[in-house]
């Protein structure tokens, strides 16, 4: 990718200049422990990456691809389960809170932005309030997760304008917490605004709804590159936190580049889809893993 990724579409480990950074001496000695591996267990599919996928494959030809792990694990638990016992897992790290989902429902069809930023990137007041007035005056409606803990107070309490809240009464919803999966799977949800991580770049892929990527550290800004640029998903607002920028790009991905965009994340949620299902990809390399595992565990002396 040495001709497509540019600088800062690199970790920011990566951008160092001091080859000395405690960081970077820790990614540097833990990566070079990959020669110990057998093998690499990946949660991605091969239609997704298959040409980083073929390079990866030059050092380390043992490759299992088992993803999108999330739906993935739906698809079994659905073969061998009763449903309701597939349909109400949940691997989130918070209190979901489900008053969005009445919320949505009374939404158009692919009406609705969802914003959310994961569960550790942070943001500051001056953020925050970019991207409240961006949403508000791009007219849209929107769904917001603000959890606690993500605005940091370094630069002063935020002091939201009256007419910003009103808007949001009339055309937005703030949970501190949502079901994700169940978010992006709704038919009013129509966008993403995301921090670009794997976990959330798969979810919206399975759920065929485009993004706009604000990335925030590690593997984000890199994933936010491919969104834009080679899956053609939606959009990078990487190193941006501009009204006015927001404002235009929740326009372009709601409406001015809305059947292009919704186009290719419903033709790569079906590929992901096949990749799951019986005989894909996915469904195939996992099976392998299982039983070379069991291979392994046979093969391997026992200790008495």
């Amino acid at each position: 990718m040495e001709a497509f990724l540019r600088r800062r579409d690199l970790p920011g480990i990566c951008r160092t200049d001091d080859l000395n950074n405690p960081d970077f001496q820790f990614v540097s000695t833990e990566t070079r422990q990959t020669t110990r591996a057998q093998a690499l267990i990946l949660n991605t599919f091969e239609d997704l990456e298959g040409p980083i996928l073929s390079h990866i494959r030059i050092r380390m030809p043992n490759v299992y691809t088992i993803g999108p792990l999330h739906s993935h694990h739906k698809t079994r638990l659905a073969a061998t389960a009763p449903p309701m016992v597939a349909t109400t897992t949940s691997n989130s790290l918070w209190e979901e809170d489900s008053s969005c989902i009445t919320w949505l429902d009374a939404q158009p069809s692919q009406s609705v932005i969802y914003v959310s930023f994961g569960s550790i990137a942070t943001i500051t007041n001056r953020q925050l309030m970019e991207l409240w007035h961006g949403l508000v005056n791009s007219g849209k409606r929107f769904l917001w997760v603000i959890r606690s803990q993500l605005v940091t107070s370094g630069d002063g309490e935020a002091q939201i304008p009256a007419e910003l809240l009103e808007a949001t009464k009339e055309r937005g919803y703030v949970v501190g917490w949502a079901p994700q999966e169940e978010v992006l799977d709704h038919p009013a949800v129509g966008g993403f605004l995301t921090h670009s991580g794997w976990n959330s770049t798969l979810e919206s892929i399975v759920a065929g709804v485009p993004m706009i990527c604000w990335p925030y550290f590690v593997d984000q800004q890199v994933n936010s590159r491919f969104v834009g640029e080679v899956w053609k998903l939606g959009m990078d607002m990487k190193d941006t936190c501009d009204r006015d920028i927001v404002e235009k790009m929740v326009k372009d991905l709601m409406e001015v580049r809305k059947s292009e965009l919704v186009q290719s994340a419903n033709r790569m949620a079906e590929l992901a889809g096949k990749a799951i299902g019986k005989g894909g990809s996915s469904f195939c390399n996992l099976d392998r893993l299982i039983e070379d595992i069991k291979l392994m565990s046979m093969q391997s002396p026992k200790i008495t």
